[in-house]
């Protein structure tokens, strides 16, 4: 017991409060910018200010002067940090030097200053300039045999703007590889509800909160992932709407929060969040949904039965559905040992989900990577919509499907073209406005991007941010593979570990932060976003950039397309995008006409404008015309080991001091762990099957059938309230776990979130 009691306290206070202002002033002084870090946080998500660069939660109508959380100011101060990472730190330690330290000492050296190309005799980082950088892509790029030889990948930080230029430079080149972080998040989102409802995206607003009586958070931390939603449920919660709560971990913000901004919550212990909360096992969300489900129906089936009011809209369901009697004959074909067994729920808890759902006139449901991230991520949210549809709560006010992206632009670049499986209209638009024929075969998304570099096809790796290295499944293969890759870039900000497991010619191209003025021939520039709602908004920096040799996103692509085509597309005015910003704004409007009318004009509006969602008008661009009932056949992701009762299915997880794979320090406060990343989250009866204390160092191996052994060690078990069967590690330190074929059918998304796995005691 000595050693997890070392790195382990359960954390009993509210989330926000005390400790989330105690942790702000602590990120700020860390990074040493107390007055600059201050006056970007007053200016963030401001309307004339920029977007945080954290999460994609929107920002309020009427907005405070405070309009950040605690792990939104983090990744702020860490972004304006006075730390440098020079030419000089460059020639004081050689990579294989670098590649022995974390990713929190990495990330802690501070902001990039100037490119950098790989020298392979000394091991080193040594300057260039950025005419010499762009001529070094542009060689590698011209010489390949086939343009798929390329891999363009995007991360959720980039902007409309810059996505949209590194859209249209990787189609230029002939290749729809765009590997995107949301193919490893809420692809299926983008894939599985277009199925449901004909579109890939929420179709809730935040006004919707206001008026919901019910709210059902599936799969999602939101007091880690995206703080500021924590307000929002909190003023639901307080008028008495009913939060239910699906996820197999008792998470602190959503049973108790104190917002920071309230006197009140301050002072008294903040307030209830879960009304009810369904710890449901890793891998039963389907199995829950599906026998809230069959509640429904059998309370329908009932008040009709006796002559009383019907619970389900019979009107809109005849009105706006299509498959409903498919779907219900799959429900009455579903057992109940399944369900209960499947779901770690019992039949009674199933039922007050169900009688609180019955029981309010407006639902919303919003949900996470916790449902997303599995091998039928897909189905999972299909069946989020199934329940929604039984009483109408698509279209009208205070309901809605809400999934909560992460990055705060990942659903901004998809709308602007990063997308390995373009709309044939799309590309037929792309060719009318740029006067060139697009390549119309798909291309790559994360994982196929992988299986092509571990064949030995990619020669180069283009990255627009992100730690793409640090976020894939299957990390050590990947990592080899991508060491033979002739050539890797990465536009970043800050060092991390893509620039220490490189290709054989690698360069770091330091680009400016959302935080930092960006002038280009006199006149400040703005950037848009998208959030998770499809409010469109401008974004522009208040201070000095990091360093003068820093460029902009925007800069760095037109600055590869023109080494790259120094005599081809000569028509594309790429100095004219770099100087207006308002250019590329104008050819996104004319590429995509109906969806960014008068783009210019409306983003100079207060708030932006929100993209049109037919969904939420209530019309549904489905091959049918109608909303679908889609059935999944059974309840489990995979029967025959679900049925292995030594098998534990485990789910990678954020810390509190983590956002995606940058790790702000070792503690995760409100999970109760101190200083320690490789802990792993068990149930007191699985340890004791396993003959293991809390405290004992473990090693965790794969399930797999593809014959590779994988295998984490020395990981300290944590006795925790989870249920059996399931466990918790950190993400990335397990992604090697995580195999690169166990991933969502239909979206391909790595299934990081239940990888089936066995517990071994160490000596």
């Amino acid at each position: 017991m000595a050693e997890q009691d070392e790195i382990f306290a359960p954390y009993d206070a509210p989330a926000g409060g005390w400790g989330a202002l105690a942790a702000t002033a602590k990120a700020l002084r860390r990074q040493s910018v107390v007055a600059r870090g201050s006056r970007a946080l007053l200016a963030a998500n401001q309307p004339e200010g920029f977007d945080c660069p954290g999460c994609a939660w929107p920002d309020p109508k009427h907005t405070s002067s405070f309009e950040f959380c605690e792990n939104g100011a983090k990744a702020i101060a860490w972004e304006v940090t006075e730390k440098r990472v020079t030419r000089e730190f460059f020639a004081a330690h050689t990579v294989s030097e670098l590649a022995t330290k974390s990713d929190l000492w990495l990330e802690e050296q501070g902001r990039l200053t100037e490119p950098m190309r790989y020298d392979p005799a000394s091991d080193k980082y040594v300057p260039i300039s950025w005419d010499e950088a762009f001529a070094i892509i542009a060689r590698h790029i011209n010489r390949m045999d086939n343009p798929h030889q390329a891999e363009f990948y995007v991360s959720g930080r980039t902007s409309n703007e810059a996505a949209f230029l590194f859209g249209l430079l990787g189609r230029l080149v002939g290749t729809n590889n765009f590997p995107d972080c949301s193919n490893m998040c809420h692809e299926p989102t983008s894939r599985g509800l277009p199925l449901s409802i004909g579109i890939g995206k929420g179709t809730s607003v935040l006004e919707d909160f206001e008026h919901a009586d019910m709210i059902l958070n599936i799969g999602q931390n939101p007091g880690t992932n995206s703080p500021r939603a924590m307000g929002t449920l909190r003023e639901a919660a307080k008028r008495g709407a009913r939060i239910v709560v699906f996820n197999p971990l008792r998470e602190r913000a959503l049973e108790r929060f104190a917002d920071p901004k309230s006197t009140q919550d301050m002072l008294l212990n903040g307030a209830k969040i879960a009304h009810l909360y369904c710890q449901v096992k890793i891998g039963g969300d389907m199995a829950a949904l599906k026998g809230v489900m069959k509640l429904v129906i059998d309370a329908d089936r009932a008040a009709k039965a006796n002559g009383q009011p019907a619970v389900l809209d019979d009107a809109f369901i005849a009105a706006h559905t299509h498959g409903f009697e498919a779907f219900l004959a799959d429900l009455d074909a579903t057992e109940w040992d399944d369900i209960i067994e499947t779901s770690g729920l019992s039949r009674e808890v199933l039922q007050q989900v169900a009688d609180i759902y019955c029981s309010a006139k407006s639902v919303i449901l919003m949900y996470g990577m916790g449902i997303t991230q599995h091998r039928h991520g897909s189905e999972n949210i299909q069946q989020c919509v199934n329940l929604l549809l039984l009483r109408g709560n698509i279209g009208r006010e205070g309901t809605g499907i809400s999934p909560v992206r992460g990055h705060s632009n990942v659903q901004g670049d998809r709308t602007v073209g990063i997308d390995e499986k373009p709309t044939q209209a799309f590309l037929d638009e792309l060719a009318k406005v740029f006067k060139f024929e697009p390549p119309r075969e798909h291309g790559h998304g994360v994982v196929t991007s992988i299986e092509a570099m571990l064949r030995g096809e990619v020669r180069v790796f283009l990255g627009m941010g992100g730690n793409f290295v640090a976020a894939v499944p299957d990390t050590p293969r990947v990592q080899a593979a991508m060491r033979q890759i002739d050539l890797t870039v990465g536009v970043n900000t800050k060092l991390n570990r893509g620039h220490v497991v490189h290709g054989k010619e690698a360069l770091i191209l330091p680009c400016r932060a959302r935080s930092e003025l960006d002038e280009q021939g006199g006149v400040l520039q703005s950037v848009t976003v998208e959030d998770s709602m499809s409010f469109v908004h401008a974004s522009g920096g208040l201070l000095e950039p990091a360093s003068p040799d820093l460029r902009s996103e925007v800069a760095i692509v037109c600055g590869m397309a023109k080494a790259i085509f120094p005599d081809r597309y000569t028509h594309i005015d790429w100095d004219g995008y770099v100087a207006n910003y308002d250019r590329i704004r104008d050819a996104i409007e004319a590429v995509y006409p109906e969806l960014f009318q008068e783009y210019n004009k409306r983003v100079r509006e207060p708030g932006g404008f929100r993209l049109r969602n037919p969904a939420s008008e209530r019309e549904w661009k489905t091959s049918t015309g109608k909303a679908n009932f889609l059935v999944f056949n059974g309840v489990a992701e995979d029967p025959a080991r679900i049925a292995n009762p030594d098998m534990l299915r485990l789910a990678t997880l954020r810390s509190h001091d983590q956002y995606n794979t940058t790790v702000y320090s070792n503690d995760d406060r409100y999970r109760g762990i101190k200083g320690d990343r490789m802990v792993v989250f068990m149930n007191e009866v699985d340890m004791k099957a396993r003959g293991v204390q809390p405290g004992a160092k473990v090693r965790l191996r794969t399930v797999s059938d593809d014959g590779i052994d994988r295998v984490v060690e020395n990981l300290t078990v944590i006795a925790y309230n989870i249920p059996r069967g399931s466990i918790g590690a950190y993400y990335p330190e397990t992604n090697p776990l995580l195999a690169l074929g166990h991933h969502d059918q239909l979206a391909e998304t790595p299934a990081a979130k239940s990888i089936p796995v066995m517990v071994e005691a160490m000596a």
